[in-house]
């Protein structure tokens, strides 16, 4: 296991003060911030420490209220709404300096059988044909105005492999594409069993690259460019099957529409088999800075 995979299992890892009080601290962070992922893992770590075992993450719903503080604790609260014969729902309340910066809803479901279908994966080259990021990033050196950007970006994405199918976004500024994009990715290293914490792997790498699309389609760059200003609005997740975060997961993104200074992502996570894991859709803010 790598030492930034071990440092963010143990920001994952929250203190529990209460019975349904967390604490949480942050690590640092691209922009000056908290990375929106970070919060609803943590959230979700919470909500599911209130949960009996044998339920299974099955969704999550949450909203970005404020920018967090990587230089202060977060306290989450859950509230257990509901426990029920087959789902659990959490309530999760993220609160700095006295004001609610983050908003979760998720619910939990016992095992059960049933219908089963799925969208086939699509077409995809094999991960380890393409190039990790600390072997792919320096080439877009040259793109950034501050050239400690890249190193940044390589240091954010530390504990996870994440590897692009296409050029990122800022690699074609002023190029106009599909709004497409696809990423394998996998943890650094490997994982306990406990199929929480795979859970809220996935939910911290999901915030990564979800927009990427939305800059695709304007040949626009992304904040490390400085050609958008953006944020997270608003995630949410469905997953559907089992899987592994630690294995190989096909993170296949696209965006059906911006307006409003707003866009929208959508994205499937399949397993490297095939399996459809997880549905995930985010709005986040996209403004093109006034001159």
């Amino acid at each position: 296991m790598s030492s930034a995979l071990d440092s963010l299992l143990d920001l994952l890892d929250l203190e529990r003060i209460e019975q349904d009080i967390f604490r949480g601290t942050s690590r640092s962070a691209v922009v000056p911030r908290v990375f929106g992922g970070q919060v609803a893992a943590q959230a979700l770590v919470a909500a599911g420490r209130t949960v009996a075992p044998d339920r299974a993450t099955h969704s999550l719903h949450a909203y970005f209220l404020r920018a967090g503080d990587p230089g202060a604790p977060i306290v989450y609260s859950v509230d257990r709404i509901r426990d029920g014969r087959s789902f659990t729902t959490r309530r999760v309340v993220a609160v700095q300096h006295g004001k609610p910066i983050f908003h979760l809803s998720a619910s939990f479901q016992a095992h059960e059988d049933g219908l089963d279908h799925q969208t086939p994966m699509p077409p995809a080259p094999d991960p380890g044909t393409l190039p990790t990021a600390e072997q792919a990033l320096p080439r877009y050196a040259d793109r950034f105005g501050d050239p400690s950007v890249v190193d940044r970006l390589i240091e954010a994405r530390a504990a996870v492999d994440l590897r692009y199918v296409d050029a990122p976004p800022f690699a074609s500024v002023g190029e106009p594409r599909e709004p497409r994009s696809q990423v394998w990715f996998r943890t650094d290293g490997k994982l306990a069993d406990d199929p929480l914490l795979h859970v809220c792997m996935a939910t911290y790498v999901s915030d990564m690259t979800l927009l990427d699309a939305v800059l695709l389609a304007h040949g626009r760059g992304g904040w490390a460019v400085g050609d958008v200003v953006g944020a997270s609005l608003d995630h949410a997740m469905w997953f559907h099957r089992p899987f592994r975060a630690d294995e190989w997961l096909l993170y296949d993104q696209e965006s059906p529409s911006a307006s409003g200074g707003r866009g929208l992502g959508q994205a499937r996570i399949y397993t490297a088999d095939g399996q459809l894991a997880i549905t995930v859709i985010q709005e986040g803010v996209v403004r093109v800075p006034r001159d």
